[in-house]
């Protein structure tokens, strides 16, 4: 048996908690493409198509302890002209283990880190399916999630409890 001469344990006491942010699970929730103007879209040489991108974050608790889901949503709209060339909705989610970081902290981190690391795959799924539809990839350009966040969020507002949403938007 070892002798201490309780020093470590006082040590071990005032020991700051390991912080913990991974990610334990990647995937699609919802995905859809629309092609209302199908095929004569594709035979009328018209302009490019105007696109435009909005953009949503959203975390929430899940049951298993210090896990939240963040979900990374797209909504995308391509006129051509007058007609829609493709509408596409997608929710790509994140389960992350979150332990050790203060309370308030909790918050930016969800909305800022989780999204930050789900983009890059989001993207993809994004260029690959409007090219597989027939049309340019859609490259959308790196989102400042830190500054979608500090427009959206109110310093005041009260973190969530168990069974509510926090939203970036």
């Amino acid at each position: 048996m070892a002798d201490t001469n309780g020093a470590e344990d006082a040590a071990a006491g005032n020991a700051q908690p390991v912080q913990t942010f991974r990610l334990v699970a990647q995937y699609v929730k919802d995905l859809s493409f629309e092609n209302p103007n199908a095929p004569d879209i594709y035979l009328n040489e018209g302009p490019a198509p105007q696109i435009a991108v909005n953009v949503d974050v959203q975390a929430r608790p899940v049951a298993a302890a210090d896990h939240f889901e963040v979900t990374l949503r797209f909504d995308v709209e391509a006129t051509s002209g007058e007609r829609k060339a493709f509408l596409i909705e997608l929710s790509f989610g994140g389960v992350y283990h979150l332990a050790g970081l203060p309370e308030e902290h909790v918050r930016p981190v969800l909305l800022v880190e989780g999204p930050r690391m789900l983009f890059p795959f989001a993207r993809r799924i994004l260029a690959d399916l409007t090219r597989e539809c027939g049309f340019p990839p859609l490259l959308i350009q790196p989102i400042d999630f830190l500054r979608l966040y500090n427009e959206k969020m109110q310093p005041s507002e009260p973190l969530p409890s168990d069974d509510s949403i926090l939203s970036g938007s």
